[in-house]
């Protein structure tokens, strides 16, 4: 049988605050195949796991579901006990699965929750014309100046109208991991997968651009049902290469011509509906060697281009190239203590003693340490998918620093 890996980040209330010790059972219909603990990081080492050819993943059938699913339970002292149920596991991939602990209730002596199956592989309803989403007040359109990429977007768990649905507010990044990893398949060609996050991002970010739901009344920026948005599984299972690919493009969207919102690039998963993206159509097309934007122009119109939005950040500061080993500047020195400040929380990440602005063989360690606790590609430079993850976790720990002391 075919083999898949998992890594279990286990938190306690925020990202940044890893928990050490936690323990990690992965079962199977009940029988219990693993145990393990997670590090002073919160990670657990890399959990081999059967599952299913990866064959299934690559062809459009419904006789066999092309991943095979596990259940995991966390433990730590002093928080509730915590069931995931459904993680997804494909062959060859690694699987992310983060787990937010929270502080014991007396009342609730363990969380169970349960993660939907893809959509590919699930029934969910199709997407509603736009019109058909309209309120019966003629609403006129807002839009932002400019198009961003902000920190975080707040996600309604429900449709628009169910007032009872919670409302999540995610990091952008780990949304757009979210969507893509419970939108496609992450055994598919590179290309493709670039082409639907390119996608999923235009969508997202046409959402924000035009103010779509807060200009209607309400106060998110997004639903997770597909009839209106995108399919978003709250604590889903994020695939190794999605994330890494997302950590790369995260601003790159569409337009078209001389329209400056993004496309809101609508996607099915097979149709040759003029203006939608085909996802199993797309995944052909990456067999056959098309470039992401040859996909996305197939499909959205020879008049669609990438572009790159700017970026909201809490934290100003920002390199202006990447720094590497034997570079020497205040970028380095600022380089190095934060991730000095970020090892308060993370200790796995080796000390660079004596920070001075000249990247050494330990800084090196230190941001390749980094990288592999978050998943990006582990070259010890520090380039913008590096820096910017550095970013949101140095807000995080100064965040949780202040609200410990305030």
């Amino acid at each position: 049988m075919a083999k898949g890996y998992l890594i279990v980040n286990v938190y306690s209330g925020s990202v940044a605050n890893p928990i050490e010790n936690a323990t990690v059972i992965v079962e199977k219909d009940g029988k219990t195949l693993f145990t393990t603990m997670t590090d002073q990081n919160g990670q657990t080492n890399k959990i081999p796991l059967e599952t299913v050819e990866k064959s299934f993943s690559l062809e459009q059938q419904t006789e066999v579901r092309p991943y095979e699913t596990y259940e995991i339970i966390v433990k730590a002292l002093g928080l509730t006990e915590t069931k995931i149920e459904g993680v997804q596991i494909f062959d060859g991939i690694t699987s992310i699965q983060t787990v937010y602990l929270t502080s014991i209730d007396e009342n609730q002596k363990e969380i169970v929750e349960e993660i939907s199956p893809n959509k590919l592989w699930g029934s969910y309803p199709p997407i509603l014309p736009e019109s058909s989403q309209e309120t019966e007040q003629n609403i006129a359109p807002i839009v932002l100046k400019e198009v961003m990429v902000p920190q975080n977007i707040i996600v309604h768990d429900g449709t628009p109208s169910n007032s009872n649905a919670p409302n999540y507010t995610v990091p952008f990044t780990d949304y757009i991991k979210n969507v893509a990893s419970s939108e496609i398949y992450s055994t598919w060609p590179e290309e493709t997968i670039r082409a639907n996050i390119i996608a999923i991002i235009s969508f997202t970010l046409n959402r924000i651009f035009t103010e779509w739901y807060p200009s209607r009344g309400y106060n998110f920026t997004i639903t997770s049902t597909t009839s209106y948005d995108q399919k978003y599984t709250r604590n889903g299972t994020i695939f190794e290469p999605i994330s890494m690919m997302v950590d790369e493009i995260f601003r790159e969207y569409i337009r078209k011509g001389i329209r400056v919102e993004p496309v809101l690039a609508h996607y099915k998963s097979d149709t040759s509906e003029k203006g939608y993206l085909s996802q199993w159509g797309s995944k052909d097309l990456g067999d056959l060697g098309y470039s992401a934007l040859e996909i996305l122009r197939y499909y959205y119109g020879n008049d669609v281009n990438i572009y790159e939005a700017e970026v909201t950040q809490k934290y100003p500061y920002s390199f202006s190239s990447t720094l590497k080993q034997g570079d020497c500047s205040q970028d380095v020195y600022i380089l190095q203590n934060t991730l000095n400040y970020i090892r308060g929380s993370y200790p796995g990440i080796p000390l660079i003693k004596n920070p001075n602005g000249f990247f050494d063989s330990n800084t090196k360690e230190a941001v390749q340490t980094f990288q592999k606790i978050f998943s990006l590609a582990q070259t010890g430079e520090v380039d913008y998918e590096t820096w910017y993850k550095m970013s949101y976790i140095l807000t995080a720990v100064t965040d949780m620093t202040k609200s410990i002391y305030s």
